[in-house]
């Protein structure tokens, strides 16, 4: 079978198969949040696991974020494995006190002698008419916290080889699922597909500007660039699937050879994901930037209901084709 090209799966699929592989591979790890058993998960993701595992692996709790988060944290100091589903990624807020309090100062304060080999699995983002309280992108807000790592997969692939290292991790993980992703399909390996952090990947080579973008924002990038490209303009789209840890040196590198870079983040601007690469990125590229770094956020407002100021509201392709341009003066940014 090694020489079979790789299956096609949803995004969806893919979770489910990094979480089938490591439970059968190590009896430490367990599923524990709302309704990921008798209903199978909010966006289907644990859909036949309490069948396949049990009760005692797959645990259907109440809406206590805080409560069981906190629990699963114990559980990974004392040897087992917690894979958390926190329905949606705003209701992490009512967990942050254990996430941030605990999980991630734990292993520091005891002197490394301590592991919390856990993973927050948290849906989000935007574009599905969930409205302001069930649209979040908040990686930067994890991302500030040392501690934890940070896990943003836009790909099958991706999702099922970063979920499995993280399951293996013996650090709190965080991973952030787009639900705009869900039923995207893709190719995905076998048992064994496991991906470093730390790792960026060029999604398309290009020589003229550096587009920087993560999860679903990927995508947006990449249909920006081919719209670039019918105007003579060749994007480079990096993808860096991490951002603790963050791969500075390759996106430094494109950066270095285009001259020019765009940083795709569909969170709020202000104090950012946009804002955080850019800086490493005037940092490390002064001397190569022939023009400012563009920043393409969301619009700085709680996300709106109505489907037409939602779109508005955030990043589409013809916002990063106006930043890329707007970076090779050939235009203002929107």
């Amino acid at each position: 079978m090694s020489g079979d090209a790789p299956a096609q799966v949803t995004y969806r699929e893919a979770l489910a198969q990094a979480l089938r592989e490591e439970m059968r591979r190590d009896e430490a790890v367990f599923l524990m949040g709302e309704d990921i058993g008798h209903f199978d998960g909010a966006f289907k993701v644990t859909k036949g696991m309490l069948a396949e595992f049990g009760e005692k692996r797959v645990v259907d709790t109440p809406i206590t974020e805080a409560g069981f988060t906190g629990l699963c944290i114990g559980a990974a100091m004392a040897g087992l494995r917690p894979v958390v589903e926190i329905m949606t990624v705003n209701f992490a807020l009512v967990a942050m006190d254990q996430i941030v309090s605990n999980a991630s100062k734990i292993h520091y304060m005891f002197g490394g002698q301590v592991p919390v080999p856990m993973v927050i699995r948290m849906p989000g983002g935007a574009g599905h008419q969930l409205s302001a309280h069930h649209s979040h992108s908040l990686e930067a807000m994890f991302t500030h916290v040392p501690g934890l790592k940070v896990v943003v997969p836009a790909t099958p692939e991706d999702a099922k080889g970063l979920l499995k290292t993280a399951i293996r991790d013996d650090d709190p993980v965080i991973f952030l699922e787009s639900e705009g992703l869900y039923g995207k399909k893709g190719p995905v390996s076998g048992d064994d597909h496991l991906i470093p952090f730390g790792q960026a990947v060029v999604r398309r080579p290009g020589r003229d500007c550096t587009i920087v973008a993560h999860s679903r924002m990927v995508w947006v990038a990449l249909a920006a660039a081919e719209q670039l490209a019918a105007q003579g303009v060749e994007a480079e789209v990096i993808d860096p699937r991490t951002f603790r840890p963050l791969d500075l040196d390759t996106l430094a590198d494109s950066v270095r050879r285009t001259s020019r870079a765009v940083v795709v983040d569909e969170g709020w601007p202000e104090c950012g994901i946009a804002a955080g690469v850019a800086t490493h990125l005037y940092e490390a590229c002064f001397d190569w930037l022939d023009a400012p770094i563009g920043r393409v956020n969301s619009a700085d407002v709680p996300m709106p209901y109505a489907k037409n100021l939602e779109q508005a509201a955030i990043p589409q392709p013809a916002d990063v084709v106006a930043a890329v341009l707007a970076t090779m003066g050939r235009g203002a940014p929107r």
